[in-house]
């Protein structure tokens, strides 16, 4: 390569795909879905190129990611995924209090789109009991199509979303189905059903951790935000707790907004 040729931008940030999630997140915690009465609670995580740099500690799995850079030497290897799964988990979570979730791991390894089903009496929901796999390139097309991007800011220093817990079954439930929800939205490629499942979740989120758009350590008013681009468009929400990106389900340009590749491939 000379010097007039710009390096590829996975030769800065690593090969290793990220990971994006959608309706469900935090069901893939066992402190969640324990409580859950109505078991499986799914969620749906997608795997996305890496084709440009992820702002740190915005729900993107960065530190999950990091590890899997640094365990594997930025490359996946071609091994079974729920072996590599396990690996990662372990890796990172290794004397953690507070572990990451398993949709993590799966996000960035499985490629398409994925429906993470858990219950908590198999292996204490750390792990989930099915995974559906989405693999088809038209669906995959019509979400990169349907999905805006907004960056908003990282979640702070000193923030954590686990301050306040309101754990009922009842919300839990409602949090569980709204993965179900975004998966057939997926598949049947209906925006507005796509926009309502996230829409749900973010009152999910609300009831059960309400922490997840107030707290001390945040300044901008999330909810502000959220409520104005759900009024405007399909539905809306954050790519975690805290704030990072804002995840705009619409049919048309968002401004501000960009787009993103999905990763498939054949099972």
């Amino acid at each position: 390569m000379t010097a007039s040729q710009p390096l590829p931008i996975s030769r800065l940030i690593g090969s290793i795909p990220h990971r994006l999630a959608l309706a469900g997140g935090w069901i893939d915690q066992p402190f969640v879905s324990r409580l859950n009465p109505n078991p499986n609670g799914s969620m749906v995580v997608f795997s996305v190129e890496p084709t440009f740099r992820v702002m740190s500690r915005a729900g993107w799995a960065s530190s999950t990611r990091e590890m899997a850079l640094q365990l594997w030497r930025g490359q996946l290897p071609d091994r079974p995924r729920a072996d590599l799964v396990r690996e990662l988990y372990h890796a990172e979570n290794q004397d953690r209090a507070d572990p990451s979730g398993s949709q993590d791991m799966i996000g960035l390894i499985y490629p398409g789109i994925n429906r993470l089903d858990y219950n908590f009496a198999v292996e204490g929901g750390i792990f989930p009991e099915h995974i559906e796999t989405l693999n088809d390139p038209a669906c995959a097309r019509w979400l990169e199509r349907s999905l805006y991007l907004l960056p908003i800011e990282p979640r702070p220093p000193g923030y954590n979303p686990l301050g306040e817990k309101f754990l009922e079954p009842e919300w839990i439930a409602r949090l569980g189905q709204t993965g179900k929800d975004c998966f057939e939205a997926i598949r049947r490629m209906d925006i507005t059903r796509l926009g309502q499942s996230l829409n749900e979740a973010m009152l999910c989120w609300k009831k059960l951790l309400p922490q997840s758009f107030r707290h001390p350590t945040i300044r901008t008013d999330l909810e502000g935000i959220l409520a104005a681009y759900q009024q405007r468009y399909a539905g809306a929400m954050y790519s975690g707790c805290g704030g990072g990106y804002l995840l705009v389900i619409a049919d048309e340009p968002v401004p501000g907004g960009f787009q993103i590749k999905i990763r498939t491939e054949a099972k």
